[in-house]
């Protein structure tokens, strides 16, 4: 008896990891099928919050995670893609994309032999695996995915058929009235978050209720509690995100939490209104009762609550504050750590806008030597905003380097995620590259202007020109770039682009050419050898620039 209780105890863990795994390869194989196009779907949201909610809704039900939608959509925010209102309408749309998941299970769950639909469809995405030239083996995993969630499912149906005596307890909790609805809620909530899936939940309510384990009132009770335990996705991923992230994550345990609620209250009037949608009584289809129910739920409270979206978001950032501390000095990578059931392709967006970040700090160094050219008296002032800016810089390439290395290790990256990773890291590292010529020409300046004295007064203006000049064309070259890196380049620009570059190393030439002459004339040696150093660093400069156009 001890032994068959512990080889059923363990034939539910091991079935319902198969199905945690199946939904996790195919929400997997969904995104590296779809690339990059899930997340332009986020990306260009309007104001509409009819439209978010739409969003939410088609991509929750194309990835088949409302977990995966919410930490994109506190990924987003985070990363200042999304606002906050436009946040609230995708995680509502979320929760309805999220019930399709019971549809599937109560549609072919029941109806039909799974193992004999799961062999062939585990097969079929095996054969797509290797035909790869025809950029349809990434939906492979999509195909696996299906027949291992519904061999978890099979599974699932086996170790649940039990005995009326060993879940009696389960009758109990009718008897006892709202604590027994209550309880069921915080199972829900618990066992939810405990295995990071709703649809895995829903999935459990819909086996244990088709074999009579559940009744229909704890079936209720248990799937609107799994809706609570859902959000803590969003509540792990914002951990050390941006104050409108947390708020993001804040408004998703509040809608659900709230809806809950609010169907608890109306709890028996709410089944009513279910079996009066559904025909025939709970006990003879109460799979399709619960579907109905989940997806009912969510229709309703979105209804309820989408009117006040940005009373929502009011109430939202009055509870979490702006954070009014200062700016470290130290640089924090705001983007979220890379989370195992999203699409890789999400982080590219949050590490694009911090390079445009890095590469502005890059420009303001290039402003600091100008004016430091300019006015000769700011080269102290100058000099110690452009060390730190160089600091800044290279903790910035640590820490993007080091989280795009962790995203082209996730399971959904597929090679050409893992290119343009590789890319990325590639434009990081020329960015570092260049800043760290723009700090060496700012310490060679001081030796620059520090080499004449009081004779050189006429000589100095001129010099400093030439220097000025040679450096101002650099910098329009890689202000040129930076628009690159945020618009894309074409065939044309790349050309235009190698044309710039070879005139600053042509300029380079010319500049040390007529140093050599000036030391050949009986001119300060050690006046042009700090200039012709100089000009070589600019030239440099503009190297690093052009490195940047070749891996763009």
């Amino acid at each position: 008896m001890f032994l068959s209780i512990i080889g059923q105890i363990f034939g539910f863990i091991g079935s319902l990891c198969l199905l945690l795994f199946g939904m996790n390869m195919l929400s997997d194989g969904i995104q590296k099928g779809a690339g990059s196009n899930l997340q332009k779907m986020l990306g260009k949201i309007t104001g509409n919050r009819f439209a978010a909610v739409l969003t939410g809704i088609g991509v929750t039900a194309v990835i088949q995670s409302s977990g995966a939608t919410t930490v994109m959509v506190v990924s987003f925010v985070n990363a200042e893609i999304l606002t906050l209102t436009q946040a609230i309408g995708v995680i509502f749309g979320a929760n309805i994309g999220t019930t399709v998941t019971a549809w599937i299970v109560s549609f072919f769950g029941f109806s039909f032999s799974i193992s004999a639909a799961a062999i062939p469809l585990f097969g079929l995405g095996f054969i797509l695996k290797y035909f790869k030239q025809f950029k349809i083996h990434n939906f492979a995993d999509c195909f696996m995915g299906f027949a291992l969630l519904f061999m978890g499912l099979g599974l699932l149906k086996d170790t649940l058929s039990l005995s009326p005596s060993s879940v009696a307890f389960l009758q109990k909790f009718d008897s006892i009235g709202i604590a027994g609805i209550l309880l069921g809620v915080f199972i829900g909530a618990f066992v939810t978050a405990l295995i990071h899936s709703s649809s895995a939940m829903t999935a459990i309510v819909l086996t244990m209720a088709a074999d009579g384990s559940l009744s229909w009132e704890l079936s209720a009770a248990i799937v609107l509690g799994s809706n609570i335990g859902s959000t803590i996705d969003a509540v792990m991923s914002s951990f050390g995100a941006s104050v409108n992230a947390r708020r993001t994550a804040l408004v998703h345990v509040g809608f659900n939490v709230a809806g809950t609620l609010i169907a608890l209250l109306v709890f028996k009037p709410f089944l009513a209104l279910v079996d009066l949608i559904v025909p025939g009584i709970p006990s003879q289809n109460i799979t399709t009762h619960i579907a109905m129910l989940h997806t009912i739920f969510n229709l309703c409270a979105t209804l309820i609550f989408i009117p006040f979206v940005d009373q929502i978001a009011s109430l939202a950032k009055k509870i979490i504050k702006d954070n009014r501390t200062e700016e470290n000095e130290h640089y924090k990578l705001p983007a979220i750590l890379p989370y195992s059931h999203v699409s890789a392709d999400l982080y590219s967006f949050q590490i694009q806008k911090e390079i445009t970040k890095m590469s502005i700090k890059v420009m303001e160094m290039f402003d600091c030597i100008t004016n430091t050219l300019t006015n000769e008296k700011n080269i102290e002032e100058e000099n110690k905003t452009v060390n730190a800016i160089e600091n800044y810089v290279d903790e910035m390439n640590i820490a993007i380097t080091g989280f795009l290395q962790k995203c082209s290790r996730l399971p959904t990256a597929n090679s050409t995620d893992r290119n343009n990773f590789a890319r990325l890291i590639q434009i990081t590292d020329n960015l570092e590259n260049l800043s760290d010529e723009c700090s060496s020409i700012m310490h060679t300046i001081g030796k620059f202007f520090s080499a004449y004295d009081d004779s050189d007064k006429d000589i100095k203006p001129k010099r400093t020109k030439e220097i000025s000049d040679y450096l101002e064309m650099v910098r329009i070259f890689y202000e040129q770039i930076c628009i690159y890196l945020s618009t894309g380049i074409s065939s044309e620009e790349r050309l235009n682009a190698e044309i710039i570059e070879q005139k600053i190393d042509d300029k380079k030439k010319t500049l040390r050419r007529l140093s050599r002459k000036r030391i050949e004339n009986g001119s300060d040696v050690k006046i042009e050898l700090n200039y012709i150093d100089l000009v070589r660093k600019i030239e440099k400069a503009g190297d690093c620039a052009f490195s940047i156009v070749q891996v763009s």
